[in-house]
Protein backbone atom coordinates (compact mmCIF):
# COMPACT_ATOMS: atom_id res chain seq x y z
CA UNK A 1 0.00 0.00 0.00
CA UNK A 2 1.40 3.48 -0.73
CA UNK A 3 2.94 5.29 2.26
CA UNK A 4 1.13 8.42 3.30
CA UNK A 5 -2.49 7.51 2.15
CA UNK A 6 -3.94 5.56 4.77
CA UNK A 7 -3.71 7.78 7.72
CA UNK A 8 -7.65 7.65 9.34
CA UNK A 9 -8.72 5.12 7.59
CA UNK A 10 -12.57 5.05 7.33
CA UNK A 11 -13.31 2.46 4.42
CA UNK A 12 -11.22 -0.80 4.51
CA UNK A 13 -11.73 -3.46 2.37
CA UNK A 14 -9.78 -6.71 2.51
CA UNK A 15 -9.97 -9.68 0.18
CA UNK A 16 -12.88 -8.66 -1.28
CA UNK A 17 -14.72 -11.10 -3.82
CA UNK A 18 -18.17 -10.90 -5.54
CA UNK A 19 -19.93 -13.56 -8.22
CA UNK A 20 -22.61 -12.99 -9.94
CA UNK A 21 -23.38 -16.95 -9.74
CA UNK A 22 -20.64 -18.76 -10.80
CA UNK A 23 -19.11 -15.98 -12.54
CA UNK A 24 -16.05 -14.14 -10.50
CA UNK A 25 -16.67 -10.58 -10.97
CA UNK A 26 -14.41 -8.77 -8.40
CA UNK A 27 -10.85 -10.49 -7.21
CA UNK A 28 -9.46 -10.43 -3.57
CA UNK A 29 -9.72 -6.45 -3.25
CA UNK A 30 -8.14 -4.79 -0.80
CA UNK A 31 -7.41 -1.38 -0.18
CA UNK A 32 -8.23 1.59 2.47
CA UNK A 33 -10.08 4.67 1.97
CA UNK A 34 -9.17 7.57 4.34
CA UNK A 35 -11.36 9.88 6.05
CA UNK A 36 -12.28 13.24 4.40
CA UNK A 37 -11.05 12.83 0.94
CA UNK A 38 -12.10 12.16 -2.39
CA UNK A 39 -10.93 8.63 -4.02
CA UNK A 40 -11.70 7.96 -7.79
CA UNK A 41 -12.11 4.61 -9.12
CA UNK A 42 -11.28 4.38 -12.45
CA UNK A 43 -11.07 1.73 -15.39
CA UNK A 44 -13.29 0.84 -18.43
CA UNK A 45 -16.20 -0.05 -18.91
CA UNK A 46 -16.94 -3.61 -16.66
CA UNK A 47 -13.78 -3.25 -14.67
CA UNK A 48 -16.02 -4.16 -12.03
CA UNK A 49 -15.82 -0.16 -10.50
CA UNK A 50 -19.29 0.53 -10.01
CA UNK A 51 -19.67 -3.39 -8.84
CA UNK A 52 -16.99 -2.57 -5.61
CA UNK A 53 -19.18 1.14 -5.23
CA UNK A 54 -22.35 -0.87 -4.65
CA UNK A 55 -20.57 -2.92 -2.06
CA UNK A 56 -19.92 0.03 0.30
CA UNK A 57 -24.06 0.17 0.67
CA UNK A 58 -24.74 -3.05 0.17
CA UNK A 59 -26.93 -2.20 -3.06
CA UNK A 60 -26.03 -5.20 -4.77
CA UNK A 61 -27.99 -7.21 -2.16
CA UNK A 62 -31.01 -6.53 -4.79
CA UNK A 63 -29.58 -8.74 -7.09
CA UNK A 64 -30.83 -12.35 -6.17
CA UNK A 65 -27.40 -14.25 -7.51
CA UNK A 66 -24.74 -11.88 -5.89
CA UNK A 67 -22.55 -13.82 -3.11
CA UNK A 68 -19.56 -11.94 -1.42
CA UNK A 69 -16.65 -13.00 0.46
CA UNK A 70 -14.02 -10.93 2.16
CA UNK A 71 -14.45 -7.89 4.72
CA UNK A 72 -15.64 -4.44 4.24
CA UNK A 73 -15.07 -1.95 7.24
CA UNK A 74 -16.51 1.27 7.91
CA UNK A 75 -15.79 3.06 10.94
CA UNK A 76 -14.40 -1.08 11.67
CA UNK A 77 -17.91 -2.05 11.56
CA UNK A 78 -18.08 -5.04 9.21
CA UNK A 79 -20.83 -3.98 6.85
CA UNK A 80 -20.73 -7.47 5.15
CA UNK A 81 -21.60 -9.13 8.53
CA UNK A 82 -24.92 -10.97 8.27
CA UNK A 83 -26.17 -9.05 11.28
CA UNK A 84 -25.56 -5.60 9.72
CA UNK A 85 -28.79 -3.08 9.74
CA UNK A 86 -28.62 -2.78 6.12
CA UNK A 87 -31.07 0.49 6.43
CA UNK A 88 -28.94 2.19 9.11
CA UNK A 89 -26.02 1.31 7.06
CA UNK A 90 -27.33 2.95 4.17
CA UNK A 91 -28.32 6.29 6.51
CA UNK A 92 -24.63 6.34 6.56
CA UNK A 93 -23.41 5.99 3.27
CA UNK A 94 -25.35 7.65 0.84
CA UNK A 95 -25.28 7.37 -3.10
CA UNK A 96 -25.63 10.09 -6.00
CA UNK A 97 -26.31 8.21 -9.15
CA UNK A 98 -25.12 8.55 -12.96
CA UNK A 99 -28.33 9.99 -13.74
CA UNK A 100 -30.30 12.86 -11.52
CA UNK A 101 -33.44 11.35 -10.28
CA UNK A 102 -35.31 13.77 -8.25
CA UNK A 103 -38.19 12.50 -6.81
CA UNK A 104 -41.68 13.68 -8.04
CA UNK A 105 -42.06 16.12 -5.21
CA UNK A 106 -40.91 19.12 -4.16
CA UNK A 107 -37.62 20.39 -3.68
CA UNK A 108 -38.16 20.70 -0.02
CA UNK A 109 -39.91 17.30 0.55
CA UNK A 110 -37.19 15.90 -1.97
CA UNK A 111 -34.52 16.80 0.62
CA UNK A 112 -36.67 16.22 3.72
CA UNK A 113 -37.58 12.73 2.24
CA UNK A 114 -34.83 10.95 4.28
CA UNK A 115 -35.03 12.71 7.26
CA UNK A 116 -38.83 12.12 7.89
CA UNK A 117 -38.10 8.23 7.26
CA UNK A 118 -35.68 8.46 10.42
CA UNK A 119 -38.28 9.80 12.53
CA UNK A 120 -37.71 13.13 12.25
CA UNK A 121 -41.18 15.64 11.99
CA UNK A 122 -40.71 18.32 13.23
CA UNK A 123 -41.48 21.32 11.06
CA UNK A 124 -38.77 23.96 12.37
CA UNK A 125 -35.94 20.39 12.41
CA UNK A 126 -36.99 19.45 8.71
CA UNK A 127 -36.71 23.68 8.18
CA UNK A 128 -32.98 23.64 9.08
CA UNK A 129 -32.17 20.46 7.77
CA UNK A 130 -33.47 21.54 4.14
CA UNK A 131 -31.39 24.47 4.47
CA UNK A 132 -28.56 23.15 5.36
CA UNK A 133 -28.87 20.71 3.01
CA UNK A 134 -29.25 22.87 -0.11
CA UNK A 135 -26.11 24.87 1.23
CA UNK A 136 -23.98 22.26 1.38
CA UNK A 137 -25.00 21.37 -2.17
CA UNK A 138 -24.32 24.96 -3.54
CA UNK A 139 -27.54 25.01 -4.93
CA UNK A 140 -29.84 26.72 -2.05
CA UNK A 141 -29.47 30.28 -3.28
CA UNK A 142 -31.09 29.00 -6.36
CA UNK A 143 -33.55 27.63 -5.09
CA UNK A 144 -35.03 29.16 -1.60
CA UNK A 145 -37.65 30.83 -3.69
CA UNK A 146 -39.42 28.23 -4.79
CA UNK A 147 -38.86 25.22 -2.67
CA UNK A 148 -42.62 24.34 -3.03
CA UNK A 149 -42.09 23.79 -7.03
CA UNK A 150 -41.26 20.31 -8.17
CA UNK A 151 -37.54 19.36 -7.86
CA UNK A 152 -38.12 17.31 -12.13
CA UNK A 153 -38.58 21.01 -12.99
CA UNK A 154 -34.69 22.26 -12.98
CA UNK A 155 -32.10 21.42 -14.71
CA UNK A 156 -29.94 18.50 -14.93
CA UNK A 157 -27.22 20.01 -12.88
CA UNK A 158 -29.50 21.69 -10.46
CA UNK A 159 -31.54 18.54 -10.32
CA UNK A 160 -27.97 16.39 -9.90
CA UNK A 161 -27.03 18.97 -6.92
CA UNK A 162 -30.42 18.71 -5.53
CA UNK A 163 -29.69 15.07 -5.43
CA UNK A 164 -26.80 15.35 -3.37
CA UNK A 165 -28.93 17.44 -0.74
CA UNK A 166 -31.24 14.71 -0.75
CA UNK A 167 -28.48 11.98 -0.04
CA UNK A 168 -26.42 14.41 2.36
CA UNK A 169 -29.59 15.25 4.37
CA UNK A 170 -29.15 11.97 6.87
CA UNK A 171 -25.94 13.20 8.04
CA UNK A 172 -23.79 10.38 6.26
CA UNK A 173 -20.22 9.74 6.92
CA UNK A 174 -19.77 8.25 3.10
CA UNK A 175 -20.76 9.81 -0.29
CA UNK A 176 -20.65 7.80 -3.22
CA UNK A 177 -21.00 8.95 -6.57
CA UNK A 178 -21.53 6.95 -9.29
CA UNK A 179 -20.54 8.67 -12.81
CA UNK A 180 -22.37 12.07 -11.22
CA UNK A 181 -21.46 14.25 -14.11
CA UNK A 182 -22.07 12.14 -16.71
CA UNK A 183 -25.11 13.59 -18.18
CA UNK A 184 -24.37 16.56 -17.68
CA UNK A 185 -23.41 19.86 -19.62
CA UNK A 186 -19.28 21.11 -19.19
CA UNK A 187 -20.59 24.16 -16.99
CA UNK A 188 -23.06 21.86 -14.91
CA UNK A 189 -19.82 19.65 -14.48
CA UNK A 190 -17.99 21.97 -13.22
CA UNK A 191 -20.33 23.10 -10.29
CA UNK A 192 -20.63 19.23 -9.48
CA UNK A 193 -16.63 19.41 -9.49
CA UNK A 194 -16.14 22.51 -7.42
CA UNK A 195 -18.88 21.10 -4.61
CA UNK A 196 -16.89 17.39 -4.67
CA UNK A 197 -13.61 19.02 -3.73
CA UNK A 198 -15.90 21.64 -1.04
CA UNK A 199 -17.60 18.20 -0.19
CA UNK A 200 -14.66 15.94 1.37
CA UNK A 201 -13.89 18.68 4.19
CA UNK A 202 -17.09 16.92 6.01
CA UNK A 203 -17.77 13.43 4.08
CA UNK A 204 -15.16 10.84 2.41
CA UNK A 205 -16.20 10.74 -1.27
CA UNK A 206 -15.83 7.36 -3.56
CA UNK A 207 -16.36 8.35 -6.91
CA UNK A 208 -16.77 6.40 -10.17
CA UNK A 209 -15.38 8.31 -13.37
CA UNK A 210 -14.65 7.11 -16.57
CA UNK A 211 -12.98 10.79 -17.58
CA UNK A 212 -9.68 10.90 -16.17
CA UNK A 213 -9.03 14.45 -16.25
CA UNK A 214 -12.22 15.01 -13.81
CA UNK A 215 -10.18 12.11 -11.86
CA UNK A 216 -7.27 14.42 -11.97
CA UNK A 217 -9.11 17.38 -10.95
CA UNK A 218 -11.56 15.81 -7.90
CA UNK A 219 -9.60 13.33 -6.36
CA UNK A 220 -6.96 12.75 -3.81
CA UNK A 221 -6.08 9.21 -4.13
CA UNK A 222 -6.96 7.06 -7.27
CA UNK A 223 -7.69 3.22 -7.29
CA UNK A 224 -7.32 1.84 -11.32
CA UNK A 225 -9.70 -1.40 -12.00
CA UNK A 226 -9.47 -3.99 -14.47
CA UNK A 227 -11.03 -6.90 -15.57
CA UNK A 228 -12.43 -6.98 -11.88
CA UNK A 229 -8.82 -6.56 -10.06
CA UNK A 230 -6.97 -3.59 -8.16
CA UNK A 231 -4.11 -3.13 -10.74
CA UNK A 232 -3.15 0.09 -8.66
CA UNK A 233 -4.23 2.31 -5.73
CA UNK A 234 -2.41 5.48 -5.75
CA UNK A 235 -2.00 9.67 -4.85
CA UNK A 236 -3.75 10.98 -7.99
CA UNK A 237 -1.14 13.30 -8.22
CA UNK A 238 1.55 10.29 -8.50
CA UNK A 239 -1.16 7.44 -10.21
CA UNK A 240 -1.09 10.38 -13.51
CA UNK A 241 2.52 10.71 -13.68
CA UNK A 242 4.35 8.17 -12.35
CA UNK A 243 2.01 4.83 -12.08
CA UNK A 244 3.95 1.58 -11.45
CA UNK A 245 2.17 -0.89 -13.21
CA UNK A 246 2.48 -1.16 -17.33
CA UNK A 247 -1.16 -1.90 -17.49
CA UNK A 248 -2.05 1.48 -15.90
CA UNK A 249 0.14 3.43 -18.10
CA UNK A 250 -1.51 2.09 -21.01
CA UNK A 251 -5.02 2.73 -19.63
CA UNK A 252 -3.90 6.27 -19.00
CA UNK A 253 -2.23 6.88 -22.00
CA UNK A 254 -5.28 5.70 -24.03
CA UNK A 255 -4.23 2.68 -25.52
CA UNK A 256 -6.82 0.88 -23.86
CA UNK A 257 -10.12 1.64 -22.86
Amino acid sequence: MPENITADVLIDTADLNLFYGKRHTLHGITFAMSRNTVTALIGPSGCGKSTYLRCLNRMNDFIPSVSITGHIEINGENILAPETDVIALRRKVGMVFQKPNPFPMSIYENVAYGPRLNGINKHGDLDEIVENSLKGAAIWDEVKDKLDSSGTGLSGGQQQRLCIARAIATQPSVLLMDEPTSALDPMATARVEELIRELKDKYTVVIVTHNMQQAARVSDNTAFFLLGELIEYNKTSRMFTAPTDHRTIDYISGRFG
